[in-house]
């Protein structure tokens, strides 16, 4: 064991013989998640009638706004991720971000609690006045700060609270697996109140309190992270991965015209450099993107001046090597993610309105908001995460012999499939829905509400959320299994990378459909009224689009090679020992 890893673990022992980290960590560390999501699912959840009926934007520009924010929001994850990786750590990336956040959360409030900062109400026939730039503005400026809050909020709880687990020990190795699923579970439990306590707020008591009670909910869970801090187990950051992945792309370049060595055992190798970018295991040369290899041939001019230091934009070694090749094969897996999210995107804008023109009361006296309609998304998602954790695995594990029951590139494929079968069936509940309207003469009257219940979208809302239990949890686990462990936050923004580019996408697929489909009259698929639309196609050009999408993920989850390790295993008696996981196709 290196000396590094000695003093890592002296720095993460309590004073008092115990380790730090484990389970007594997590509410501390899920508070913080917990709160962010209340918050940011409490806006996002009922933004668009907050931007259509409070700042009287046209439906398409609120639903490309709401994308936008939150494709931005799950971009920003990517600058979180590097400061924490390269400079700051884990911990006060999701202080300092928290802090940011919690500033945006106070700025929106203020947008919706101050009049001047938002139009006047609409007073009877009248065409209502859209909200100037400087109201919007304000808006913006809101949503950055908590995009920015939580691009250091979202890639480093995830793997922060999966870092109080120690790798080498077998026994908590699993433990991390089920982190997983109950990090996702205590995050929809969070969502669940966000679409249905503070939604409710925001179209009963007001919007500054519905902005408000998460605002308050995020100062708490500050306070309550920073309080935590002696029992965490905190990783030191190791250096920009990113220098790293350019400095073996300018070796490799640099000795293009070298041939490809026939032994891999002749590639250079130095354990004490990587020791701090190793410390659960180095990776072991793979087969695949052997040009890369170039970059670890020591040739006469890379003699280092010693030992210990080699120039590494000439040289570098091979677990820095296969760091990048780890990074380029999880590529396409990534990519898989995208179209996903662009059909997960329609609930909280096009699916909402349709919800707003139908029957949404459950008793004489009380109706769900339409904002709401995403609990059964959430609800589904609760309970097949809990099945699948408590049945599911125990059931599998008889079969495949695996601790975690399937993979998570099988558990990904499933939550493709049910997704295709989501958006196909929204596509004939819209057909349903306006052909009533149609019957009862009501499509030239978009605000009137159509005597059909708002009962047929929870099919389409509940196989989101099945297909989300699977699909999105088994991407988490394949980001932070697979990635190096020096870039495991950068890794994990992958993930929320891949919704940034799906929200993205469903606003380049609106506005070109809305550009494209439009006939005499203003006619298009997707109008302010519905029933004078064609939102079905829409929602089959998505699954179309998702059907071509899970042929290609099929394909690219057969070639996957899992990343060779020689890890470190801790015995009974907390001697090391080490082993190698070989690199085996999934």
């Amino acid at each position: 064991m290196s000396e590094d890893h000695h003093k890592m673990e002296r720095e993460n022992d309590d004073g008092g013989g115990r380790t730090k980290g484990g389970i007594r960590t997590m509410p501390f560390i899920f508070a913080n998640e917990i709160t962010e999501k209340l918050a940011v699912v409490g806006f996002g959840a009922n933004m668009i009638s907050y931007l259509t009926q409070q700042l009287h934007l046209p439906l398409t520009k609120a639903a490309n706004t709401l994308t936008n924010f939150s494709g931005t929001a799950s971009l920003t994850p990517l600058i979180g991720a590097f400061l924490a990786d390269s400079f700051t750590g884990r911990f006060w990336t999701i202080t300092v971000a928290s802090i940011i956040y919690q500033i945006g959360m106070v700025c929106l409030t203020l947008s919706a609690v101050l009049p001047h900062l938002r139009p006047p109400p609409c007073t009877g026939d009248q065409v209502c006045q859209e909200a100037k730039e400087s109201q919007l503005g304000i808006l913006y400026i809101s949503l950055l700060l908590t995009a920015l809050g939580s691009g250091g909020i979202r890639p480093c709880v995830i793997a922060f609270g999966a870092d109080q687990f120690d790798a080498n020990d077998p026994k908590q190795k699993t433990k991390t697996w089920n982190f997983f699923n109950w990090y996702y579970f205590s995050m929809g439990v969070s969502i669940l109140v966000a679409v249905t306590v503070i939604v409710y707020i925001q179209d009963n008591i007001g919007w500054g309190w519905g902005f408000g009670v998460p605002a308050i909910a995020m100062f708490i869970s500050i306070v309550s992270f920073i309080f935590g801090y002696p029992l965490y187990r905190h990783l030191d950051p190791s250096g920009s991965p990113f220098t790293r992945l350019v400095q073996v792309m300018v070796a490799a370049f640099r000795k293009r015209k070298l041939p490809v060595v026939a032994d891999p055992k002749l590639l250079y190798e130095n354990d004490e450099i990587d020791a701090s970018i190793s410390e659960t295991g180095k990776l072991l040369h793979s087969n695949q993107l052997t040009f890369l290899d170039k970059a670890a041939i020591m040739t006469e001019e890379d003699e280092p001046m010693n030992s210990k230091t080699p120039n590494l934009w000439r040289l570098s070694t091979v677990h820095r090597v296969e760091e990048l090749k780890s990074i380029i094969r999880m590529g396409p897996i990534w990519a898989s993610g995208i179209l996903l999210i662009t059909a997960y995107a329609q609930q909280g804008t096009f699916s909402l309105q349709q919800a707003r023109t139908m029957n949404r009361h459950i008793t004489h006296s009380f109706q769900i908001p339409p904002g709401s309609m995403s609990v059964f998304t959430i609800l589904s998602m609760l309970t097949t995460v809990t099945l699948y954790d408590r049945v599911l695995i125990r059931v599998a594990r008889r079969f495949t012999g695996l601790d975690r029951g399937i993979t998570f590139l099988q558990r990904m494929g499933i939550g493709f499939a049910i997704s295709v079968l989501a958006t196909f069936i929204a596509g004939f509940v819209e057909v349903k829905r306006k052909h009533v309207a149609l019957t009862h003469g009501l499509a030239d009257k978009p605000h009137a509400v159509i005597p059909i219940s708002v009962a047929w979208l929870v099919p389409q809302y509940a196989l989101h959320g099945i297909a989300e239990a699977f699909m999105s949890i088994g991407h988490l686990e394949f980001f932070y299994d697979q990635a190096p462990e020096s870039m495991r936050s950068t890794a994990t923004a992958l993930f929320w990378t891949s919704i940034s580019v799906g929200n993205y996408v469903s606003t380049l697929l609106v506005t070109l459909i809305h550009k494209f489909s439009a006939g005499p009259g203003g006619s298009n698929w997707l109008p302010d009224n519905l029933n004078k639309g064609r939102l079905e196609y829409f929602y089959w050009l998505i699954t179309v689009l998702q059907l071509v999408n899970l042929v290609y993920y099929l394909w690219c989850a057969k070639f996957y090679t899992m990343k060779p390790i020689e890890i470190r295993r801790k015995s009974e008696d907390s001697q090391e020992k080490s082993g190698i996981e070989l690199a085996t196709p999934v």
